[in-house]
């Protein structure tokens, strides 16, 4: 049975700890900040919640293992270099101003904590994975804007905007072919609401600290694979979601899921 912990787990993230050599993570789903952080925030919740990813910790069901964010990234972005994972300027946050007067270094501190916090227990949770399985992958999963015109503006040319960006900038590409390739089929192959899912590598997005840190950290073991889900699935400006959506993105990755599973057992095979 997967099982959870405590202590700094239950103040920054929830891990889930399944068996299998798949995780699935939202490290940009949270929305939570502590007190002191959220005195000193001058966005208001509609401002921030658009920023953040939501649903995304809903579709980590999808693995039996998990990696759930609770703290917003505006708290701290586990998805940045830890000297850039705390906000200081508006040209950190898409030109917002994040806070009312400067942030005080001991707020800083306390924030960058919870970044070495965080990192310290997701590598136990891959390193077990490791010595169990030899290889994993994580899906690294996020959500991006695509009207940033305004509500009443075209959305982004979808030309360039995908429903789903696989990035995979920092891996070794060759040595896990076989798992990003069958990803990818299988992901336009769901009969997704009556029509397929539009979904290319790379376009828009190749990855960030996340998955960069998996493959420095894991580099033969481990492949973190961003799934960047375009917000066809609400409104981004008014933050409506649209449940029917939101769940046939949930069976297309459990598709994917199964496929990935098969992928790695491949991997496993020509290895030995």
């Amino acid at each position: 049975m997967p099982e959870t912990r405590s202590g700094v787990e239950r103040e920054i993230v929830t891990i889930v700890r399944g068996e299998g050599p798949l995780v699935a993570a939202a490290i940009h789903d949270g929305h939570e900040l502590r007190p002191e952080v959220a005195r000193l925030l001058a966005l208001s919740d509609r401002e921030r919640r658009r920023e953040e990813d939501p649903c995304t910790g809903t579709w980590t069901r999808v693995s039996d293992s998990r990696i759930v964010a609770r703290r917003s990234r505006f708290e701290v972005d586990l998805n940045r270099p830890r000297d850039e994972a705390v906000y200081r300027r508006p040209e950190d946050a898409w030109g917002l101003d994040v806070w009312k007067s400067p942030l005080p270094e001991d707020v800083i501190r306390r924030s960058l904590a919870e970044y070495d916090a965080f990192y310290e227990v997701v590598e136990e949770l891959l390193a077990e994975k490791e010595r169990r399985h030899g290889r994993f992958v994580v899906y690294d999963i996020h959500a991006y804007n695509h009207r940033r015109d305004g509500p009443d503006a075209p959305e982004a040319d979808p030309a360039a905007n995908p429903d789903i960006n696989v990035g995979t900038g920092s891996m070794d590409r060759r040595r896990w072919a076989p798992v990003v390739d069958r990803l990818i089929a299988d992901l336009r192959a769901v009969d997704f609401l009556g029509r397929r899912l539009d979904v290319r590598e790379n376009v828009n997005f190749e990855g960030g600290e996340f998955p960069g840190w998996v493959h420095r950290r894991f580099p033969a073991s481990g492949a973190a694979i961003a799934l960047e889900f375009k917000k066809f699935f609400m409104d981004e400006w008014t933050g409506r979601q649209h449940d029917e959506v939101i769940h046939a993105v949930e069976q297309a990755l459990r598709v994917a899921a199964v496929g990935t599973l098969e992928a790695i057992s491949t991997l496993e095979a020509i290895s030995t």
